[in-house]
């Protein structure tokens, strides 16, 4: 190995390291993911796990959607069980998540799951691809609105190709609630201690402690 191929390398490990205090999606891999073996290397995020900046300007996806090429690392077909995986060493209390899909590249997500309360405090998700998610090339989102610390908000995307669904775009976005977003020069700011609990958690949703279907909506934001 070259000095500079040897720099290289310790300078990743070295911010991969830093960057190992928050939490990431693991699987399926994430747009310039650390740990998708391929990935193109001169783009890899060494700091997958940074929040999304407080003034939007990398919301979604920390743009990564936007000049990454289309590669699929999964294939899920509708109306099968599946699971996300999440790594990292510093939760923050837990907090809220949602899993949700875009199919216009970004410019909308919608949440197919919600967990309220307890997330990310446990290191794998299952959940149930709807049926009626349309077959084709979509865009998949984990979002961590975390309990504790500044108010942020964490988002991976990865690329995912869905078959054997029903149903169209169009009809997909009507029947699934719009993704939550706050912290992120929107308007709407998260509560800290206190779990988000969102306005339309769509129609699958896992209670964490101290949440339940009763609870109060929080942040209140229009």
């Amino acid at each position: 190995m070259s000095p500079n191929m040897l720099l290289k390398a310790l300078t990743g490990l070295m911010i991969a390291s830093v960057a190992s205090a928050h939490m990431e999606l693991s699987w399926p891999y994430p747009l310039r993911s650390k740990l998708d073996p391929n990935a193109d290397e001169g783009k890899v995020d060494y700091s997958m796990t940074n929040p999304l900046a407080s003034d939007g300007k990398n919301f979604p996806c920390k743009g990564y959607h936007t000049d990454t090429p289309f590669r699929s690392t999964v294939e899920w077909s509708a109306g099968q069980k599946y699971n996300i995986s999440l790594k990292g060493s510093a939760t923050h209390g837990g907090g809220s998540c949602q899993l949700a899909l875009s199919y216009d590249n970004g410019t909308s997500f919608h949440a197919i799951q919600s967990m309220e309360g307890g997330c990310p405090l446990e290191d794998t998700y299952d959940f149930t691809l709807p049926e009626d998610a349309p077959a084709g090339d979509a865009l998949f989102a984990w979002t961590w609105f975390n309990l504790q610390g500044n108010r942020e908000m964490y988002m991976n995307c990865a690329d995912v190709t869905i078959q054997g669904g029903s149903g169209s775009p169009d009809d997909f976005e009507k029947a699934y609630p719009t993704m939550f977003a706050a912290n992120v020069g929107n308007g709407c700011e998260t509560v800290e201690g206190k779990p988000v609990v969102f306005a339309d958690p769509g129609k699958q949703v896992v209670f964490g402690e101290g949440v339940s279907e009763g609870s109060e909506v929080s942040p209140a934001c229009s």
